[in-house]
């Protein structure tokens, strides 16, 4: 057996699914995928990126590393585990930023990967942003003040879970959860912690191994001009200011 047979193999154990159903997600007979996990038989390009699609793993780490040493979770953590990003470039070079509006969201998990629908995307640029692939999501709901219902957060890829911040804001794209904007910290093994600004919605945590994508918020583009409620600490501070007008006014009516 080869290494990639090997793999396969561990790959489709420790997700708990049949050779039945894995072929039924490559699209292909039972009978041809098992050639592949016995060594009898190599799989064509194709059915390579279906599988490492698939199981979010690189060709390159199904080809070349025993993933049987290797906890599935902790695979997002190695450097050489990538699975190709597709962008749009301008013809000056500069990478546009793909729009995904809310009209084709429910297609993303699916398609991120897909270049043909990363194109199909409207784009924008925005030249402040610097260096860094960029792309911009809906906001749903009322989970991240003062992000409202509507407006576009633009998010550059973060290519390392290492490299997230505790306590920014981001965009994950995860296999349970969706589409997600929410801040982060990494308190837990191989979990994150997702926080929501608005208290009403309590704290979650979502593994390492169920993520797709990681943005970090970089600006938002919105159409309100609505004033934001006070805070509880900016309402004291209005509290505190209003009684030190008061204590003046009542100094100068003493004086006169």
């Amino acid at each position: 057996m080869s290494l990639f047979s090997d793999n396969i193999r561990a790959l489709r154990v420790k997700s708990k699914i049949s050779q039945e159903k894995l072929a039924e997600h490559l699209q292909i007979t039972r009978g041809r995928y098992v050639k592949y996990e016995d060594g009898t038989s190599e799989a064509p390009y194709e059915i390579l990126k279906k599988i490492a699609y698939h199981f979010h793993i690189s060709i390159d780490l199904l080809l070349s590393v025993d993933i049987r040493k290797i906890e599935i979770q902790d695979l997002i953590n190695l450097e050489n585990n990538r699975i190709i990003l597709p962008i749009q470039v301008e013809p000056n070079g500069d990478n546009s930023i793909e729009i995904v509006t809310q009209k084709v969201k429910a297609g993303y998990l699916t398609g991120y990967s897909d270049p043909e629908y990363i194109e199909s995307l409207q784009q924008i640029s925005l030249p402040f942003l610097g260096t860094g692939k960029h792309r911009g999501f809906p906001v749903e709901g009322d989970s991240m003040p003062p992000h409202e219902e509507g407006s576009i957060i633009v998010g550059r890829y973060v290519e390392n879970i290492g490299q997230v911040q505790d306590g920014k804001t981001y965009i994950l794209i995860t296999k349970n959860h969706g589409m997600v904007y929410k801040r982060l910290n990494k308190n837990k093994k191989n979990t994150l912690v997702l926080e929501s600004d608005n208290r009403f919605y309590p704290n979650y945590e979502v593994k390492f191994s169920e993520i797709l994508e990681i943005w970090e918020f970089q600006c938002n583009i919105g159409r309100t001009d609505t004033k934001q409620p006070l805070t509880e600490i900016e309402s004291l501070k209005e509290i505190l200011l209003e009684l030190k007008r008061e204590v003046s006014e009542i100094k100068e009516n003493t004086i006169n």
